[in-house]
C-alpha cells in the first residue's frame, strides 16, 4: 500500500510542477520515475513515450498508467494515473473560476507568455536528452532525418510518424542482423 501513495505522490508531483504536457513532462518523469525512484530506465522511458504517442489519451497519462502498472498492477495504473491528472483537475478549477475576470489583464498575458517560452525550453531539453540516448547509429539518424522531414513538410498525422519510425526501426534492425548472421556463415566456411 505504501509504493502505491508513493505513485500517486510523486506523478501527483509531476503533475503540478510540469506545464506544457507530456514532453515537457519528460525531465521531471526522468528525475523522478529514473534517478529518484529506480521504477523505469531511460530506454524504457522513451519505449512509453513512444507507445503513448501511438495510443489514445494523454502521453503524460500513459506513462502513469503504464509505470503505475508495471509497479502494482492495476492498482498502481489507477494510483499513478490519479496522481498525475489530479493537480490539473484542481488548477483547472481553480484557473476557470477566475479566467474571465482576469484574462484580459497584461500582467497574466505577459506571465503565460514566458510560461510558454518556459515550455519550449523544457521542450528542447528533453528532445537533446531523448536524442542522446536515441541517435546511437547512421540508421537511427536517417530515420530521425526523415521522420523530421515529414513532419516539418507534410501533414502525415503523428501516430502515422511513429508507425512508420517503428517499422523502419524494425526493417533496418532486421537488415542488419541478417547481414551479421551472413557474415558469419561466411566467415566459418
Amino acid at each position: 500500500m505504501n509504493e502505491l501513495f508513493l505513485l500517486f505522490g510523486a506523478f501527483a508531483k509531476i503533475g503540478a510542477f510540469t506545464f506544457g504536457g507530456g514532453y515537457a513532462m519528460l525531465p521531471m518523469l526522468q528525475r523522478e520515475c529514473i534517478d529518484h525512484y529506480g521504477w523505469t530506465d531511460e530506454e524504457e522511458l522513451m519505449d512509453c513515450f513512444a507507445i503513448g504517442q501511438c495510443t489514445p489519451g494523454v502521453i503524460a497519462v500513459n506513462t502513469a498508467t503504464y509505470i503505475g502498472y508495471k509497479r502494482k498492477g492495476i492498482a498502481g495504473a489507477i494510483f499513478a494515473t490519479a496522481g498525475v491528472v489530479f493537480p490539473s483537475l484542481i488548477i483547472i478549477m481553480i484557473i476557470t473560476a477566475f479566467i474571465q475576470n482576469f484574462s484580459d489583464l497584461p500582467v497574466v498575458q505577459h506571465a503565460l507568455a514566458g510560461v510558454r517560452v518556459c515550455v519550449c525550453v523544457l521542450v528542447l531539453d528533453a528532445v537533446m536528452r531523448l536524442a542522446k540516448k536515441s541517435l546511437v547509429d547512421a540508421a537511427a539518424v536517417v530515420i530521425f532525418a526523415a521522420v523530421m522531414c515529414l513532419s516539418l513538410f507534410t501533414d502525415i498525422p503523428t501516430f502515422l510518424l511513429v508507425i512508420f519510425a517503428g517499422i523502419a526501426g524494425v526493417v533496418v534492425k532486421s537488415i542488419g542482423e541478417h547481414r551479421k548472421n551472413k557474415d558469419a556463415v561466411k566467415g566459418g566456411e
